[in-house]
């Protein structure tokens, strides 16, 4: 990886600032804090998001840590991430981040994530263990390609074992055991 300036340090800011805002928005969704119209809002936002990121891949492949830096590589991953609602372009975005990731400029634990993503959102199951569910009553695996090998793959991206992402997540959302008022969610980028 790099530490030198990123090439397109503007392109960065604009990744950087949807990146962001959109995480303050899934933040008060997980704590149910949104009305309809905000839950409308935000589908809006990870729409363009994903638009301002198709057009980036067009332009210059994935935005990996040369043009966009470390924070922009992981501000476009994170978009890739919540374009639920277009499963071509998040395949798309996956085989392009695995590439910068073989060319060593992106991070193989984010390909893991998008990878597992665009799977559960294809109906498949996952590899890695990445995706969660969150219910009013506990946090579960989305399901799971051969289960009993989940920790070996895991080690080949830099995960830690699953019993050790599973207990990390219910301490950052159930800190106390209480599940008063969590809404049903998928989890991205926890596990």
């Amino acid at each position: 990886m790099t530490t030198d300036e990123p090439q397109r340090p503007d392109l960065a800011r604009e990744l950087i600032a949807r990146a962001q805002a959109s995480a303050t928005h899934r933040a008060r969704r997980v704590r149910d804090h949104l009305d309809a119209v905000q839950l409308g809002q935000g589908r809006h936002t990870d729409h363009a998001n994903t638009n301002v990121l198709r057009r980036i891949l067009a332009e210059h492949d994935w935005p990996g840590h040369r043009l966009v830096g470390v924070s922009g590589a992981r501000a476009a991953w994170r978009i890739a991430l919540y374009s639920d609602h277009d499963s071509g372009f998040q395949r798309a975005a996956t085989r392009l981040l695995e590439r910068a990731v073989q060319s060593n400029d992106a991070l193989v634990h984010h390909w893991a994530h998008l990878h597992d993503r665009t799977l559960i959102n294809t109906g498949q199951d996952q590899e890695y263990g990445t995706q969660l569910l969150l219910r009013a009553d506990c946090i579960e695996l989305c399901p799971l390609r051969v289960p009993e090998s989940v920790d070996k793959r895991r080690a080949t991206v830099g995960l830690p074992p699953i019993a050790v992402a599973l207990e990390t997540v219910r301490r950052r959302y159930m800190p106390n055991g209480s599940t008063d008022e969590v809404p049903s969610v998928v989890l991205a980028e926890a596990a």
